[in-house]
């Protein structure tokens, strides 16, 4: 006997699958993930119960939204991470992480808990976002563009500093707060001795 062809999932549930995945991004972009996962059902037209057969919890819904994106980032690592990646690299990652923790309010949070809890359906991205991280830190470490006593944890914390950032202020000036986390990851360059006897003011 033949096996038993893969059903496809039913128009209307698949339809209602796409109801809820819209309406969880516009109440994620209006109140943040924290958002009413009533409201969303609401929104979408479906009883809470569609809701949770479709996403089981409110990490598996953002999972979901993210899915896509979370591709991207990939992508866009996996680039950075060449032979001549070092300081620039690293910073172009953290630039990338802090924009795509920042589409919703209060994502970076949940991101950040999802990478020690494997039961969180954001726990498999999470890890793949640490591994790029773990091999742009090893090579910026490895040029000497990056002090011996950075560790990945605290390139997590930056990036989730610089993603709630852009939440607070304007691009420009989260870009340029960005920098200036990046350049406190550089080694501390020696100060210019004063010349003896002259004053250090101007």
């Amino acid at each position: 006997m033949g096996s038993t062809p893969t059903r496809r999932p039913r128009a209307d549930a698949q339809r209602n699958r796409e109801y809820l995945l819209a309406a969880a991004d516009a109440a994620f972009r209006e109140q943040g993930t924290g958002a009413s996962l009533e409201g969303i059902a609401r929104r979408a037209g479906v009883a809470i119960g569609t809701l949770y057969g479709h996403f089981p919890n409110r990490r598996a819904l953002a999972a979901a939204l993210l899915r896509e994106r979370h591709a991207a980032l990939f992508e866009h690592g996996s680039e950075l991470a060449g032979p001549a990646s070092g300081a620039d690299a690293l910073a172009g990652w953290m630039g990338a992480v802090a924009v795509h923790a920042a589409a919703y309010r209060g994502l970076a949070t949940l991101l950040m808990e999802s990478l020690d809890d494997e039961a969180s359906e954001l726990h498999e991205a999470c890890g793949r976002m640490d591994g790029i991280t773990q091999t742009l830190l090893t090579a910026a470490r490895a040029s000497g563009a990056v002090r011996d006593d950075v560790t990945a944890a605290d390139v997590h914390a930056l990036m989730n500093a610089a993603a709630w950032m852009r939440e607070q202020v304007t691009e420009e000036q989260a870009a340029h707060l960005l920098d200036l986390l990046v350049n406190g990851l550089r080694p501390t360059q020696a100060q210019p001795t004063a010349t003896p006897g002259r004053s250090s003011r101007s």
